[in-house]
């Protein structure tokens, strides 16, 4: 721990330091990269599935195969809302597993504080 808070090191040494000893966890930046490649991946689904109607209506000469382009699209959209939520949530998970790890470090860098202010004064504080 000592050895994070040097501050005779420049700022890029420090970044570099907490990432190769786990004190700074890159997962939540990353995720929300994750997350807007899988949006970008459900808008495909969503635009696919809108150009397979207008597909079926344009080749279908009678007009129950126009009719049936119609919710063809419609499905196509809801399917798409669906996995936008669902992708949504998935990724908050995350994000939320990851906050709690940030939270209990803090956590527990205030607790080794007040022990090492308490040795120092020559008591042992109680559990």
């Amino acid at each position: 721990m000592a050895a994070a808070k040097d501050h005779s090191r420049g700022v890029g040494a420090n970044i570099v330091w907490d990432l190769l000893t786990f004190d700074r966890l890159v997962t939540g930046p990353v995720i929300h990269l994750i997350y807007w490649a899988g949006l970008g991946v459900i808008s495909l689904v969503a635009f696919s599935s809108v150009g397979a109607a207008v597909g079926v209506a344009l080749r279908e000469e009678s007009w129950l195969g126009k009719l049936l382009a119609l919710p063809l699209a419609v499905a196509g959209l809801l399917v798409a809302g669906a996995l936008v939520l669902l992708w949504r949530s998935f990724c908050e998970f995350y994000v939320a597993i990851f906050r709690i790890s940030d939270d209990l470090r803090v956590l527990r860098t205030s607790v080794d504080a007040e022990r090492a202010r308490h040795t120092a004064k020559g008591s042992e504080p109680k559990a």
